[in-house]
């Protein structure tokens, strides 16, 4: 199945490897097993370089202050958590060997046709890069499904994005937009998850959520309110470090996430009334109306020879007041079911 039909079929999880890889090739191949181990459909990495997200410059407006990355200059920080584009090949033809499918966010229209050349599925767009309309109008033309996160994004933001991708011939069925907090982490108070059902009906595409709380809360609330894609950032370990570490799920971590997710959509199902699977096994301990003593032809029905009793095999409960006074037509024995005749 392509990206598509695995998100139709149920919850896309993607385990987003970013700069844990911590500049280390063999760690980050080492990272596409445990995605495959956790239970990820999906690794997804950055395919950037800091020249390609910013300039390096040491002004105000370029240094961060607070938060992980206090301190650094943009620049410094984008530069040590970039993955070489000379990795992703190689990290793309490992995912293809274990059936894991290959994601990756381009930031730049040189990223973007990097990784057409490469042969990837689908495309990422970052939550900071929402408002970069020439980009995404530059990646909808490639007709690939795009997964697009809406971290800060407004309405009429995003309305900008998906105006953009259909603007260039992108159906709607290849759009998916990702609820998003960006903050990092994301505490539960800030998720507002209820946005979901509210993209849903706006927008009127596939909604997931990516994901930058600690554990798995947040992802099957949001699944149970009708995401079908999940993107958290995983590690081997946060005790290793990384600029993205603090606010990574670790394998164990992960696959309990996965699994809960999945078992969320499991639970959600489709809105029914009907006994389904094994309830309807248990219909028989219902109530309804028995005999309790033997009754003869012409005898009336009275509240001392029937009664609401259980197993179910009977007339339901709600016939009851109706029978009471009226006439048996034949002989029924004590612990037979009164059946209405039609």
């Amino acid at each position: 199945m392509n990206l598509l039909q695995k998100i139709n079929a149920g919850v896309y999880i993607i385990a987003e490897m970013s700069a844990n890889h911590n500049g280390d090739f063999g760690r980050a191949i080492e990272l596409v097993h445990t995605a495959k181990s956790s239970g990820a459909d999906c690794l997804k990495i950055q395919t950037y370089t800091a020249d390609s997200l910013t300039i390096d410059c040491d002004n105000e407006h370029f240094r961060i202050k607070g938060g992980l990355w206090d301190g650094y200059t943009l620049y410094d920080l984008y530069k040590e958590a970039a993955t070489p584009y000379e990795w992703q090949v190689d990290i793309k033809r490992e995912c293809d060997k274990i059936g894991l499918d290959f994601l990756s966010t381009p930031f730049d229209k040189h990223g973007a046709d990097f990784l057409e050349g490469i042969g990837v599925g689908a495309y990422k767009v970052a939550s900071f890069e929402l408002v970069d309309i020439p980009l995404i109008r530059h990646i909808a033309k490639k007709g690939k499904p795009m997964i697009v996160s809406c971290g800060m994004g407004t309405v009429e933001e995003i309305d900008d994005a998906v105006s953009a991708m259909l603007s260039e011939g992108l159906p709607k069925d290849r759009i998916i937009l990702l609820k998003c907090t960006s903050v990092y982490p994301a505490t539960t108070s800030d998720m507002n998850l209820s946005t979901i059902t509210d993209m849903a009906e706006q927008f009127g595409v596939t909604i997931g959520l990516s994901d930058h709380s600690m554990g798995l809360l947040a992802p099957t609330v949001a699944v149970a309110l009708g995401a079908r894609v999940i993107e958290k950032h995983f590690c081997e370990s946060r005790e290793l470090g990384g600029v993205d570490s603090a606010f990574s799920l670790e394998p164990h971590e992960f696959k309990a996430m996965a699994d809960a997710a999945r078992e969320a959509f499991l639970a959600k199902g489709t809105a029914s009334y009907d006994a389904f699977g094994k309830e309807k096994d248990n219909l028989v301990f219902r109530r309804s109306i028995y005999a309790v003593q033997d009754i003869q032809a012409g005898e009336t029905f009275t509240e001392d020879n029937i009664r609401v009793i259980r197993p179910g095999y009977g007339a339901k409960p709600k016939y009851y007041n109706s029978i009471i006074g009226t006439q048996s037509y034949k002989v029924i024995r004590r612990g037979d079911p009164i059946i209405l005749e039609r």
